[in-house]
């Protein structure tokens, strides 16, 4: 059984597993970018009652696994995040702007699921594998 956390009203085991696109799938992530990006999610996920569990990146995504508290507006959270860190990223790596078409960094969808019934230990492997080409 997972661990479970809690606050003043509730227990609570909540695991989800966000995958972030950069737009037109360009290729721009590598192990720095990835490095800032997963900070500025560490940054603000608390102001959301978010912890990051495991991070990993691909040249073109993020694999991200995260708790989150029964009250967190989860697409509040992650709208606020893709907003701030492409502001930040494009700024702070000016390169990837000349890989871009316009000011976007991420895809406007995203991918969020509940971990559900998976045990936590597969999708922890399967985000660590990530970018691995074997």
């Amino acid at each position: 059984m997972r661990d479970l956390q809690h606050n003043a009203h509730s227990v609570f085991s909540m695991y989800y597993h966000l995958v972030l696109v950069v737009k037109y799938r360009r290729k721009v992530i590598n192990n720095e970018i990835s490095d800032r990006l997963h900070e500025m999610f560490d940054a603000i996920a608390p102001n959301y009652g978010i912890v990051c569990e495991e991070w990993n990146h691909d040249v073109d995504h993020v694999h991200i696994m995260f708790t989150a508290q029964p009250k967190t507006e989860l697409s509040k959270f992650i709208n606020a995040y893709k907003s701030a860190s492409s502001r930040r990223i494009k700024k702070e790596f000016p390169i990837i702007r000349q890989k871009l078409w316009k000011e976007y960094f991420w895809n406007q969808s995203f991918c969020l699921l509940t971990t559900g019934d998976v045990p936590i230990n597969v999708i922890r492997k399967y985000i660590e594998d990530q970018g691995n080409k074997n």
